[in-house]
């Protein structure tokens, strides 16, 4: 299966919008520091996930979420008691 995801981190707040083939290893390798956009950025907490058979549509829609900001301000306002404030 293919992930896209988004992570916030609990001490920052700040949100990471991402793809994975494996999401619980790759949340790993972001809590321990391996992934060079997230690293010494503190601790990392899944807050949202889509599941895709296809890599390509899931590749597509982690495009879209970063690019294009009103997918992401509508996923964003779907999540907001979900997220840390």
């Amino acid at each position: 299966m293919n992930y896209v995801y988004l992570i916030q981190d609990t001490i920052n707040k700040n949100i990471y919008i991402g793809f994975s083939t494996n999401l619980k290893e790759r949340l790993k390798k972001h809590n321990i520091n391996s992934v060079k956009s997230t690293k010494n950025k503190g601790k990392w907490e899944l807050v949202y996930c889509e599941i895709y058979k296809s890599e390509k549509d899931a590749r597509i829609r982690e495009l879209a979420l970063k690019k294009q900001g009103r997918q992401k301000e509508f996923l964003l306002n779907n999540l907001k008691n979900s997220l840390i404030k």
